[in-house]
């Protein structure tokens, strides 16, 4: 959460700065540029709020608890991104195109435009350092998109589009005082409104993916497969579901493979064994639930290809065959 305190501690000192400077200088991009400053302050305070609420226990109507809150909230974020920050810095841009105005005291606005653009950047390099933590070896691209925060994201694009939206507003009002036609100011606002309006539909399509429900990474269904086949049981994964019910909460269910003749009282002891080993393996997996089967050979085909997807690319299939050839089928 330093990104997201660090984001609002910026955001609010940026607001009120660029509210000053409007003051002053009756500048559409400026007061743009306010107005997107309070919504990124609203966000951050969202995303607070958010992962609050996403700590409160589980009940009998939410029994997977309320970790998705977040997910909500982010949600909202984009919503506001789009309809206070673009909306209304479009509709400024455009009416001042359509009826200029000189822009006063220019040299106010460059001053908090450059300090805005300071205290932005130490934002963003704040959530970067944090992103870097958990993005290994993914580019920017695909860790927004397959990353199961809620925040980090958000104040990757806040901040990211922030940058650009001032040196937009720097433009603007520049060509504004260089060529003494306030509409270059109202263009300044159209491009802030627009660039808004981008970052708001990357970060609503990513919330609207993690609402929904998405799986664990193959890192970490390979990790759970792994964990499952890797025992003395000698147990087979057929079907492997996983959903992410929070950034830290993940709900894993898998059909497993048994031998025929195993009894209930041993099955039941193996299977907590191998939760117990899934839960080591991945902490996050907070609800576990294992449906055994009889193992058959003949249904090697039938298994779920999700399954062999991630055995193929993480070297699991290689490994199990040892194990097969050094024991046959199952035994209890």
């Amino acid at each position: 959460m330093r990104a997201v305190i660090a984001a609002l501690a910026a955001n609010l000192a940026i607001a009120v700065a660029k509210f000053v400077a409007f003051l002053f200088t009756g500048s559409a991009s400026m007061l743009a540029e306010s107005v997107h400053s309070v919504a990124d302050t609203g966000n951050e305070l969202l995303l607070l709020i958010g992962r609050g609420r996403s700590r409160r226990a589980r009940t009998l109507e939410h029994p997977y608890g309320y970790g998705r809150e977040r997910y909500f909230y982010s949600f909202v974020v984009a919503v506001m991104l789009f309809t206070v920050g673009a909306v209304f810095s479009v509709y400024d841009g455009v009416h001042k195109i359509m009826s200029p105005e000189k822009v006063g005291s220019p040299l106010v606005a460059f001053a908090v435009l450059i300090v805005s653009m300071g205290l932005e950047g130490f934002s963003l390099r704040t959530a970067i350092k944090e992103s870097n933590v958990s993005r290994g070896d993914l580019g920017w691209r695909e860790f927004v998109h397959s990353t199961k925060s809620a925040e980090l994201p958000v104040v990757l694009m806040e901040d990211t589009a922030a940058l650009l939206g001032l040196l937009f507003a720097f433009c603007g009002v520049l060509l504004s005082v260089l060529t003494g036609d306030g509409a270059w100011d109202g263009v300044g606002s159209v491009a802030v409104g627009v660039l808004l309006a981008g970052a708001a539909f990357i970060v609503g399509y990513e919330s609207k993916s993690l609402l929904i429900g998405e799986s664990a990474s193959s890192d970490t269904s390979a990790e759970i497969v792994s964990a499952l086949e890797s025992g003395p049981e000698n147990f087979r994964v057929i079907h492997l579901r996983t959903v992410h019910v929070g950034p830290e909460s993940l709900v894993v269910t898998a059909k497993i493979a048994v031998a025929p003749k195993m009894r209930a009282v041993d099955l039941a002891a193996r299977i907590d064994e191998a939760e117990a080993r899934i839960r080591a393996a991945v902490p996050i997996a907070e609800t576990i639930y294992l449906e055994p089967d009889v193992y058959r050979p003949d249904r090697e085909d039938g298994a779920d290809p999700s399954v062999e997807v991630v055995r193929r690319s993480h070297g699991l299939r290689a490994r199990l065959s040892r194990r097969s050839s050094s024991a046959n089928p199952p035994s209890s």
